[in-house]
C-alpha cells in the first residue's frame, strides 16, 4: 500500500505542474486567439490564426515605435495617455511594470536582501526600484520591492539604507527562487543539495 501511495504521490508531482503549465498557456493562446477571429474564405475561422496574427501587430507596432519617423507620433500618444486624470493611473502603472521586466533599463535588476526589522534577524528578499525617497521626506529611505511567492503579485515597501544588502547573483534566478517559495533555486528544482548562492 505505500509503495502505490509513493506511486501515486509522485504521479501528482509530475501531473499538476505539467497540466497547470499547459492549461495557463491554452488560455493565453485562446484569449489572444480571441482577440482577432480572422475568418479565411472558403474555411471560415481557423484556431491560430488571430494568435500568429496578434503576434505580427505586436511585432509590427515595436517596428513603427523603433523607426525614427514614427516614434514622434507614438512619443504624442505616450504623452496623452500620461495626461488624462483616470488612464495616467492604469497606462503608467502598466507601462512601469512592463518596463521592469521587458524594457532596455529593466527596473528589476537589482537584488537585494532586507532585515526585517533591527530587533530581528529575518530578512526578505527582493529588488531596490528606487534609491532617493527625498520628494516623501524620506531621505534615509529607499523603496524594495518584494515579490509574492506562488504569485505575480507583490509589495513595495520602504526601508532604511543599513537594513539592505545587495545582492550577487542573477534577477531573474532570485525572481525565480521567490515565486517558487524557495522551491526552486537558480532554476533548478530544490531539494537536497539545491540552494540559491548569496553573496552581500
Amino acid at each position: 500500500m505505500k509503495r502505490l501511495s509513493k506511486y501515486f504521490l509522485n504521479g501528482l508531482i509530475f501531473i499538476v505542474p505539467s497540466a497547470l503549465t499547459i492549461y495557463i498557456v491554452y488560455i493565453l493562446f485562446v484569449t489572444i486567439d480571441n482577440l482577432l477571429k480572422i475568418p479565411v474564405p472558403g474555411v471560415g475561422v481557423i484556431p491560430g490564426v488571430g494568435f500568429v496574427t496578434t503576434l505580427i501587430l505586436i511585432t509590427l507596432v515595436g517596428l513603427l515605435v523603433s523607426n525614427f519617423l514614427t516614434r514622434k507620433l507614438l512619443f504624442w500618444f505616450d504623452t496623452v495617455m500620461e495626461r488624462l486624470p483616470l488612464v495616467k493611473l492604469i497606462y503608467s502603472s502598466v507601462k512601469d511594470l512592463v518596463n521592469a521586466f521587458l524594457g532596455d533599463k529593466k527596473t528589476l535588476s537589482r537584488p537585494v536582501m532586507v532585515k526585517l526589522s533591527k530587533g530581528t534577524e529575518a530578512h526578505a528578499l527582493g529588488f531596490i526600484t528606487c534609491d532617493s525617497l527625498k520628494n516623501f521626506g524620506l531621505e534615509d529611505y529607499i523603496a524594495v520591492y518584494l515579490p509574492q511567492s506562488y504569485n505575480f503579485a507583490g509589495n513595495l515597501l520602504v526601508f532604511p539604507r543599513e537594513q539592505v544588502t545587495p545582492l550577487n547573483v542573477n534577477s531573474s534566478d532570485l525572481m525565480t527562487f521567490i515565486v517558487s517559495g524557495g522551491v526552486a533555486a537558480g532554476g533548478e528544482s530544490g531539494g537536497e543539495g539545491s540552494n540559491l548562492a548569496l553573496h552581500s
